[in-house]
């Protein structure tokens, strides 16, 4: 272990012999007036650490006085450290570098630049550098801490300010010791993270990555008493891999600066909720790459290690605030990108220069059938199966660095993203694509297109904003798509279903004042398909919708989904009243030569089916539902009602919504149900869970098989989605489905016939 040069905090123990000039220079009470000590009075005693200077070519201990530290950074602390003087090296501590690097001035060592740049990045850097250094003694943040948080009983009654806030002491220690961003998050700010995203108009399910407030739905740390760990300055060797340490998940704040330690278990990252972890004054050569899953970090400190470079998966650390990497012979250029541009900057150029890591295994099938019964339906004319895919794309004007900071910027860029979705589109060739997202010039010039070659027709509409923007602006309104094939399927109606619009129909929502604040400003939709086989006449309900994403108003998905089963209902009763396709015509009256299509000639040895009622009709509801299994949205559609007192209303009025309940008749269950559904179907760093679904109904279709789940251990080494191989936050969800005909109404029995020998008894 080195510093590379000397340190503002220890000028004053020079040996005599030094120049007074040369001593006097180095005082930062000198330099700073202001916090100096009245009346030309001694400055207190330099904290933190032993001392060495140089007595006739050797190293010799000085005395090591401890004293309180000064609390905060100096606003305009002008640093000597690894700037000047570079003949006064820093006091090595007990793990100081041997070989070429314990001197200074060789290989690209920091503290052999005479002349660094001097930004406000880097003065930063070298005030948390100096406060980490005199935290070298066993267990210094929590003594500080406890230390501070004791009670001082005077005789006069203290004055203290109303309106500070109380650090919260975790196992002895207090966030507020070096800055921790556990602390700050508690401060006020204007900048609301909640009203940031709320700005962002996010449609997709998750609180941008950049906000500090968590959704409700996202993995909390266990609750705990403490949350911090100080194991700094006790002459740790060695973590093994089985250590208990990696158990305690809910730890924000872990020290363990100035051991011995050579290196860091990779299972460190499990500590997946750390905010600061301090490793410096250690001598480690290298750092896991599973550092970079430790997405909520915010503060890194590298501090006086033997450091050479960074790898590359620490780009994904896009919260980080301070990477400290002063006293590491890092290599220069990955210096000057910190001293130039900071943290952000060196995350950013790690997180780009990353390289792919190897694709994940094949999403496998999940079958609900037996290969034999399988094998029997695909030989079987009369048997009626198709496919359905739901996805959420995401959209190209939400694909942004500020939203997904964990993302290669070339990975982000739509160019690269539209291939890949393509690509999951066509390899599985389903009857039906459902996709929430879709930017309304992507439809137009590059889905419509592409997959019409493919044999798709679609049908779209944007968000209802679309109607009050100008033209240019409207390009980049999101909304829904259903593509079916073209060549077994006829569309017979389409129909927009604007949640707003038609809230404003109903009677007994005009009167309701959170119908108007929380319901109507949203702009999300349904889009609803009616369509036919052109081989059996069956006909098919598909509905695609996108509901409100904030967990803050699960009452309002609540009313959109009732509002959508509502319409579905409606719409389905209404299909069921046209008459039967009319049989195709007798080859006779097409001419000889005319060979009839599987869209002309009924294959199938049944007539076309008659629904009495729209609950015969096949329907499918399948979207990005923002909700996830325990919520009321899921229970209102899997039981088909939810009482009028459900807690995800909040307790706000909607009408009979809140008087009488939910219900509906649609018999809908999830096609993932038997499974207990995806373990994830969304993938972000503050959030990972299944908030996709594609709802069929039970009385009419039956499940064949559904496509499982991305491979745990690919998911166990990124932090989330969209990356090189997943081109959405969402995974796409296929099921296929086979059709149940509707059953025809028992013929009248005749009356029973006696014998004559029966009545001659009587």
């Amino acid at each position: 272990m080195y510093y590379p040069q000397q340190s503002p905090g220890i000028a004053h123990k020079l040996p005599t012999h030094q120049h007074p000039g040369q001593v006097h220079d180095q005082s930062p009470w000198a330099r700073h007036p202001v916090y100096g000590p009245a009346n030309g009075t001694q400055p207190p005693t330099s904290p933190a650490y032993p001392l060495f200077a140089h007595a006739n070519g050797t190293m010799t201990a000085m005395q090591h006085h401890p004293h309180q530290h000064i609390p905060g950074p100096l606003a305009h602390h002008h640093h000597q450290n690894s700037l000047t003087h570079a003949h006064f090296p820093s006091p090595p501590n007990g793990n100081a570098l041997q070989g070429p690097h314990g001197a200074l001035g060789q290989n690209g060592s920091p503290g052999a630049i005479t002349a660094q740049m001097m930004t406000p990045h880097w003065q930063q850097q070298l005030l948390k550098c100096e406060m980490v250094r005199a935290s070298r003694s066993p267990h210094h943040r929590a003594r500080a801490s406890a230390m501070a948080a004791r009670t001082v009983h005077k005789a006069a009654i203290p004055i203290q300010n109303p309106n500070a806030i109380k650090p919260v002491e975790t196992n002895g220690t207090t966030n507020e010791v070096d800055g921790s961003p556990s602390t700050k998050s508690q401060l006020p700010s204007d900048a609301s993270p909640t009203a940031a995203s709320a700005a962002a108009d996010h449609p997709s399910s998750t609180v941008p990555p950049v906000a500090e407030i968590t959704r409700p739905t996202t993995r909390k740390p266990p609750a705990n008493t403490w949350q911090s760990l100080d194991m700094g300055g006790v002459g740790i060797k060695n973590i093994p891999h089985t250590s208990g340490l990696f158990a305690f998940t809910f730890l924000t704040t872990l020290y363990l600066n100035h051991n011995a330690l050579q290196t860091i278990p990779p299972e460190i990252s499990k500590l997946r909720h750390l905010e600061l972890l301090d490793l410096s004054g250690n001598a480690l050569a290298a750092l896991p790459p599973e550092l970079g899953m430790l997405t909520s970090l915010k503060e890194l400190y590298l501090f006086d290690n033997q450091l050479t470079t960074l790898p590359p998966q620490l780009g994904t650390l896009h919260q980080l605030q301070t990477l400290g990497i002063e006293g590491n012979p890092i290599e220069p250029s990955l210096k000057m990108i910190v001293q130039k541009d900071g943290t952000p900057a060196l995350v950013s150029f790690l997180r780009d220069s990353c390289p792919i890591p190897g694709p994940p295994p094949d999403r496998q099938w999940k079958h609900f059938v037996g290969q034999a019964e399988r094998e029997a339906m695909a030989s079987d004319p009369g048997a009626e199966t198709f496919s359905v895919l739901c996805y959420n794309i995401l959209c190209e004007r939400c694909a942004t660095e500020r939203l997904y900071g964990y993302t290669p910027s070339w990975a982000l860029q739509w160019d690269y993203r539209k291939e890949l979705i393509l690509k999951e589109i066509v390899n599985h060739n389903s009857d039906f694509v459902c996709l929430q997202e879709v930017d309304n010039a992507q439809y137009e010039e590059y889905f419509q297109k592409t997959l019409a070659g493919h044999g798709y027709e679609g049908v779209y509409w944007p968000k209802s904003r679309f109607k009050m923007m100008s033209e240019s602006e409207r390009r980049l309104v999101d909304g829904c798509a259903i593509f079916y094939k073209s060549s077994k399927y006829t569309l017979v109606e389409k129909h927009l279903i604007e949640f707003s619009a038609v809230a404003m129909q109903r009677q007994d929502f005009k009167k309701t004042d959170d119908m108007f604040n929380r319901v109507l400003g949203k702009d999300h939709i349904a889009v609803v398909a009616l369509l036919e086989s052109k081989e059996t006449g069956t006909r098919f309900i598909i509905a695609n919708t996108h509901l409100h994403w904030d967990p803050q108003f699960c009452d309002v998905k609540l009313v959109q989904v009732a509002l959508l089963v509502e319409e579905v209902e409606k719409i389905a009763h209404n299909f069921a009243r046209y008459p039967p396709r009319l049989p195709p015509a007798s080859s006779s009256a097409v001419g000889p030569a005319h060979t009839p299509t599987a869209g002309e000639n009924n294959a199938s040895s049944r007539p076309p089916p008659v629904y009495t009622d729209g609950y015969k009709i096949p329907i499918i509801v399948c979207g990005d539902f923002n909700s996830v299994p325990e919520s009321g949205v899921y229970e209102f559609l899997s039981t088909g009602s939810i009482p009028p007192d459900h807690e995800d209303f909040l307790s706000h009025v909607y009408g009979k919504y809140t008087s009488e309940g939910l219900r509906h008749r649609l018999g809908l269950k999830s096609a993932y149900a038997s499974l207990g559904e995806l373990p994830l179907t969304n993938y972000v760093p503050s959030f990972k869970g299944a908030i996709d679904y594609i709802w069929y109904s039970s009385s009419n279709l039956s499940v064949n098989s559904v496509l499982g789940e991305v491979d745990p251990g690919y998911l166990e080494k990124v932090v989330g989605f969209p990356n090189a191989h997943f081109p959405s936050d969402h995974l796409c969800i296929v099921s296929e489905f086979r059709v149940r005909p509707p059953r025809e109404p028992p013929q009248a029995r005749p009356p029973p016939v006696f014998p004559e020998s029966s009545r001659a008894h009587t």
